[in-house]
């Protein structure tokens, strides 16, 4: 019956290379066919791939093992989602009809035609990749800790992680966005209704949801509301204002925007993302859950897995962990190409002035050199899946200043402004991660260093001229 699990999960992750390899069929993969698809993808492929960002092993197994370790301020990801979705009806559509019009493939790509700043283009692309590693070394420790649990522990964590990694590579080096495209629509539907299955059925195994709780309630006093320190309201505030400004910030979610046929379709998925939050409250519930069914893990990001294998059977265990290496290689595809494109297109080329060629063949090395970096930090790092993404919405979440009033007032930033801005945002990241700087007001770390950078990206801007955007640039 064990092996039963494993041949599923093993069975779905070649389902997923298939796809990879017919998704690609007969087209000739470009860097701009490789990375958005020739910009012709409608309304449901953009959907799945924006709502791909939504479910990943975070949300898989990091928003239930903070239910499990943390209680309350979990709550924080079911509401910072809601409001990015309606940023995103404003937001999006000018950012796609700037990079329509000029052609662009990437997030730095925005910035150096935007500012005319080769300089700050690169400067960008490099802390943009630096911020995506945490967030792949989630979706990589997501991968080899269903891995190692479908197995019943016959594969072992690491080794899961390799294998994991090299899928991943191989995955994304054959298929482009393409195949994430047409992957991200089974993984969908596969993750909505396990994540029901699962936060129905393990409450209701403890004796229903009103019970669940007032059990919690009994055994952790407090345990589900905010807490007095630390993770209280101020920290919960400006942790959702965070994450939702930074949420379209990632470079592998702008650059899934320039994928769209048109602008409308951001606006109808405005209207139907918001939807996909609710479904959280389950993710959420299987945590609970997994607190009276578990009590006492070590590894919180094991929470939901480990409930599972105790409550369903070993197919059903098998079932579950396709679902979430699907939701690895999703998210997982779209941030790696979106690192290797970074380094390809906007690091190694302007550096060099190398050719088409050559940079689609050094965004193909860099899969795998990307790859192996992840996976070198995974291997060495105990670090909670939600941590993991915070640390990276508090870099990503830096660019959003310059961003948006680049795009609506232009006249009030220019590149020395926002090169300011952002190095005193990551600086002051850095500075709070390694505890250099103290946290004020038991405010999020990252929140602080966005504030910082908004109030240095006009004052430098002010004081060095104001905007030198042209009148026919704005959107």
């Amino acid at each position: 019956m064990q092996a039963s699990a494993l041949l599923i999960t093993f069975g779905t992750m070649l389902l997923a290379l298939a796809l990879g390899l017919a998704a690609r069929r007969k087209r000739s993969l470009n860097l701009e066919q490789w990375t958005v698809g020739g910009r012709g993808f409608g309304i449901l492929f953009v959907f799945l791939l924006l709502a791909g960002e939504i479910y990943t092993t975070f949300t898989f197994l990091g928003g239930s093992s903070w239910a499990y370790g943390v209680g309350g301020p979990t709550v924080y990801i079911l509401a910072y989602g809601a409001i990015a979705y309606i940023l995103s009806y404003f937001l999006l559509p000018p950012i796609w009809r700037y990079g329509k019009r000029h052609q662009l493939i990437s997030q730095p790509d925005y910035f150096w035609r935007r500012f005319n700043s080769k300089g700050l283009s690169i400067f960008v692309a490099i802390v943009g990749v630096i911020a995506m590693i945490p967030y792949l070394q989630l979706q990589i420790t997501g991968l080899g800790l269903i891995m190692q649990t479908t197995s019943y522990g016959a594969i072992n964590q690491a080794t899961a992680m390799i294998i994991g990694v090299i899928v991943l590579a191989i995955y994304v080096t054959i298929s482009g966005v393409y195949g994430t495209a047409w992957t991200a629509v089974i993984k969908d539907i596969a993750v909505l209704a396990i994540v029901l299955i699962v936060g129905i059925a393990l409450p209701l195994h403890v004796g229903g949801f009103q019970a669940m709780f007032e059990k919690i309630n009994t055994l952790h006093p407090h345990f589900l509301t905010l807490q007095t320190n630390g993770m209280g309201v101020p920290w919960f505030i400006s942790t959702v204002l965070l994450t939702s400004l930074g949420f379209y910030m990632w470079p592998h979610s702008f650059g899934a925007v320039y994928t769209a046929k048109n602008e409308r379709v951001f606006r109808r998925n405005a209207t139907f993302l918001p939807l996909y939050q609710l479904i959280l409250l389950f993710v959420f519930f299987a945590g609970f859950a997994a607190l009276l069914i578990v009590p006492g893990l070590k590894n919180t990001n094991l929470a939901l897995l480990a409930a599972v294998q105790k409550v369903f059977p070993a197919w059903f265990v098998g079932v579950i962990g396709g679902a979430g290496i699907l939701t690895a290689l999703v998210p997982g595809s779209l941030l790696l190409m979106a690192a290797s494109t970074l380094i390809a297109e906007n690091i190694y080329r302007p550096l060099t002035k190398a050719m088409d060629s050559q940079v689609q063949t050094v965004a193909r090395i860099m899969v795998w050199v990307l790859g192996a970096v992840t996976l070198y930090f995974s291997l060495h790092s105990n670090a909670t899946i939600v941590a993991l993404l915070l640390m990276g919405y508090n870099f990503v979440t830096q660019f959003f200043p310059s961003v948006v009033l680049s795009l609506f007032w232009p006249r009030v930033v220019n590149k020395y402004g926002a090169f300011s801005g952002i190095l005193v945002g990551v600086a002051l990241v850095i500075a709070f991660a390694q505890n250099s700087v103290p946290i004020i007001w038991h405010l999020n770390s990252g929140f602080v260093a966005f504030l910082a950078n908004f109030l240095t990206v006009l004052l430098i801007s002010s004081l060095s001229g104001g905007g030198t955007v042209l009148h026919e640039e704005t959107v």
